[in-house]
């Protein structure tokens, strides 16, 4: 049997700390050519430190980084065979757009027929043929956005990382970009990670995912699985909504969309797990409807409902009804806790 490629990025046992506090503690990472791999977290989680240790912004305390097999650990950004996109662009606003896209390919001492020939063909693969005499003032944040993916991916990367890159952008814009940067990823062929705090947009864009939490890797996974497997309380509540219920000594997570509500009375699925209560809110969100059961015996489930034949007023006014909620067990994903830490840590 032939020996598979090495990891386009590899990291072992990498820690990085700021003075007392320990922004990466110990995170083993194996990245495969050609995947959209993207590292989700709140603020302060370690995920954007990360990246800067695979771009070489940041040198670890321990640990190594590897890119297609080879030690880069302390080599410097410049001779690591990666680009990285921000979200504030970093664009000269003094050149123009073609400039800016050239630029890498300038200090690199590329001729000047070839980086016109690569420019044009990246503008033209980023939707923005006609922009290239343009100054960056005079774009939409969207079109810089592509600029600047231009700019990095006009070098010809082996690995493209992007830093919470559209965070600048309105919501109908960023989902644009969303399906863009996918597609774009596809066509290449190369990998992509990305950084981002939106679970939404994690689990519409990634091949896999890693959930980071105080420095440490929570979960890797394919955004079902994590999502419909979390390994821990901080993943069931973090990536999308969850109801943490209590039973026996056990913790269990059941997502909203999975609970069933109904008039009390109604007769249950052989086997699924009931409660009754009444609702104590809602909130009417166009699509979907999310309500909040304070529950008889005690406590809270947040139920969510696709709005097929609801109206808004239909909605708002069942605050204050009896209902009865159900789910199956299958839809009970048990939450370990791990060594008596605390809930999510490992």
């Amino acid at each position: 049997m032939s020996t598979p490629p090495p990891a386009d990025v590899r990291l072992e046992s990498v820690r990085k700390s700021y003075g007392d506090v320990v922004a990466v503690d110990g995170v083993e990472l194996d990245i495969p050519a050609g995947e959209f791999f993207t590292m989700l977290g709140p603020s302060g989680s370690g995920k954007t430190t990360t990246l800067r240790l695979i771009a070489g912004f940041e040198l670890p305390d321990e640990g190594r980084v590897l890119l297609q097999g080879g030690d880069v650990t302390r080599e410097p950004p410049y001779a690591r065979d990666v680009n990285t996109v921000f979200q504030d662009y970093a664009l000269f606003p003094h050149m123009t757009i073609a400039d800016n896209v050239a630029y890498g390919l300038r200090v690199k001492g590329i001729g000047k027929a070839e980086r016109q020939e690569r420019v044009e063909e990246m503008l033209e693969r980023m939707r923005l043929p006609t922009v290239g005499d343009r100054k960056p003032s005079q774009l939409s944040g969207g079109q810089r956005q592509r600029v600047a993916l231009a700019r990095a991916l006009v070098n010809r990367p082996k690995v493209l990382l992007l830093d919470e890159p559209l965070g600048a952008l309105d919501l109908k814009l960023r989902q644009e970009m969303q399906l863009f940067l996918k597609s774009l990823q596809q066509d290449l062929g190369i990998t992509f990670i990305y950084v981002t705090h939106d679970q939404d947009e994690a689990l519409t864009m990634s091949d896999r995912l890693a959930v980071f939490d105080n420095g440490h890797i929570e979960q890797i996974g394919t955004p079902a699985e994590v999502y419909e497997h979390p390994a821990s309380a901080f993943v069931a509540g973090f990536v999308g909504v969850s109801n943490l219920i209590e039973r026996d000594g056990r913790r269990f997570a059941v997502r909203p969309e999975k609970i069933l509500m109904a008039e009390p009375g109604t007769a249950s699925v052989n086997g699924a797990h009931t409660e009754r209560g009444h609702i104590r809110d809602v909130v009417y969100a166009g699509m979907v409807t999310r309500y909040l059961v304070d529950l008889d015996r005690g406590g809270e489930l947040q139920v969510v409902r696709q709005n097929l034949e609801t109206s808004s007023s239909e909605a708002l006014d069942a605050r204050g009804r009896a209902v009865q909620l159900e789910w199956s067990p299958e839809h009970m994903l048990e939450i370990e806790t791990n060594g008596g830490q605390k809930e999510g840590a490992e």
